[in-house]
């Protein structure tokens, strides 16, 4: 499964949406993401599951580079 995971890039930064950055991650479950990113300090807002429609419309996207967990 792909998720698209938002994010702030310090763990004491407030969630602003013009600062809030994305990644992809393919993993099994949001545990799995959670455990993958969990030495990157990063402030994570919301963990959300591409499929169908979505997860085509995100793979079109230039920003679109997927990492493994």
């Amino acid at each position: 499964m792909i998720y698209k995971v938002y994010y702030q890039e310090h763990k004491t930064e407030i969630p602003v949406r013009e600062n809030t950055k994305s990644l992809y991650v393919e993993a099994a479950s949001e545990r799995e993401v959670r455990s993958y990113l969990d030495d990157r300090n990063y402030n994570i807002e919301l963990i959300q599951l591409l499929e169908g429609a979505y997860l085509e419309y995100e793979k079109n996207s230039v920003n679109f580079k997927l990492e493994n967990a």
